[in-house]
């Protein structure tokens, strides 16, 4: 039986890459796949939330970029109408916020929680098989949209019992 993740999740923009790092700052975490991550306690009661910045498919690092530095550069460059490393629909397409340690949260309090901290609600909340999406993902090789197979999760039909 699938374990199924209460989520939330936000398209990209140049507003929520600003806002994102105007709440949380510098990402606690990069990943060469372009995924940033945060680790916060965030959550309903305190629940750590992991918020994580999905790269588009295909990413690839802009040139000359340390990893680490995409998203501090990014954020600069929005936040101030420049030019950044490469063009914001290279880089992101969603952020996403979930319970990090499996902690069980309704996903109506989580969205609340995540709204509170961030300053932006979520575009869409609800329970994601994370194992399944991320086994497709890797099947893929990063190929496809993590953030696309999120949205498609949460706005399907719960399955009958």
């Amino acid at each position: 039986m699938a374990e199924l993740v209460p989520t939330c999740v936000w398209r990209a923009s140049a507003a929520l890459i600003t806002r994102l790092d105007d709440a949380f700052g510098p990402p606690l975490d990069t990943y060469v796949n372009g995924s940033q991550v945060w680790l916060r306690e965030d959550g309903p009661g305190g629940v750590v939330l992991e918020w994580r910045l999905h790269p588009v498919a295909g990413y690839v690092r802009p040139k000359g970029v340390a990893t680490e530095e995409v998203f501090e550069l990014t954020a600069a460059a929005l936040a101030t109408g420049q030019p950044g490393p490469a063009p914001l629909e290279r880089l992101w397409e969603g952020l996403e916020a979930f319970p990090a340690y499996g902690d069980e949260v309704e996903p109506a309090g989580l969205s609340r929680a995540c709204a509170a901290a961030l300053g932006v609600p979520p575009d869409a909340a609800g329970l994601v098989d994370h194992d399944r999406l991320g086994d497709e993902w890797e099947r893929a090789r990063g190929t496809i949209s993590i953030v696309d197979a999120l949205f498609a999760e949460l706005t399907r039909p719960p399955a009958p019992p």
